[in-house]
């Protein structure tokens, strides 16, 4: 590669060639998100965003990364009751990683880079089925404390990225009850059987600077998974 495309974060960006010189020695992260509401004043893309964010923080910290295009559907069937929501659910999104890491052998590694909790269990499946393969995968999933849905902390972390997309004189409170509380309703019916606007937690008060200091602790976290495995 030229000096150039050394500094191209972006698989998307690159041409074949230039990728075939230099894929033994990189890693790929795949951000994996959801195309899912996210209450009234946040976008859908919002867990997409996020996981894109994260993934290309990791890649200005290890020059070794390249970022490809998101997955930007994932498994949202808790809020299939909200106009928008886009969901492939589990076993498809699971399949679809499976699949997408067997096509990435050139590769040293793969990074599976998680924004949605909904696709934990995918994304932890698709982990083990790849490394039972023989591959070298790792799976990574944000964990911080706060709302658990289009609340302070995801829309604190818009705010940083993105302020022109959070349409902020539109967020209101859902239900702010712990997630271990709402649980039981949520596995029976969703998100709209506790939350009529699709708020579980309290947007209220966020900022970008707080937003920013989570993503940095996140990328953090991320980076620290990501040496473990490959020094």
């Amino acid at each position: 590669m030229t000096s150039d495309d050394e500094r191209r974060v972006l698989l998307a960006d690159c041409a074949w060639p230039d990728v075939q010189a230099v894929a033994a020695e990189r890693l790929l992260a795949v951000p994996v998100g959801s195309t899912e509401q996210h209450g009234p004043h946040l976008p859908l893309s919002t867990d997409t965003d996020l996981a894109v964010a994260i993934a290309e923080r990791l890649a200005a910290r290890r020059d070794d990364v390249l970022v490809t295009p998101a997955v930007s559907y994932g498994a949202s069937g808790e809020h299939a009751r909200f106009a928008g929501t886009l969901s492939i659910g589990t076993p498809a999104l699971a399949l679809v990683l499976v699949e997408l890491v067997r096509s990435a052998d050139a590769f040293r590694g793969v990074v599976l880079v998680n924004g949605h909790g909904g696709n934990a269990e995918a994304v932890d499946a698709a982990e083990i089925t790849l490394n039972g393969d023989g591959r070298d995968v790792v799976a990574w999933s944000p964990r911080y404390d706060g709302d658990a849905h289009a609340g302070r902390s995801e829309t604190s972390m818009l705010l940083a990225l993105c302020p022109d997309r959070v349409r902020l004189e539109r967020a209101e409170a859902g239900d702010t009850r712990p997630i271990r509380e709402l649980l039981p309703d949520l596995r029976a019916g969703g998100v709209s059987a506790v939350s009529a606007n699709g708020v579980l937690g309290d947007p209220s008060g966020a900022t970008a600077d707080d937003g920013a200091a989570l993503l940095d602790r996140l990328t953090a976290d991320l980076l620290a998974t990501v040496e473990a495995r490959w020094p």
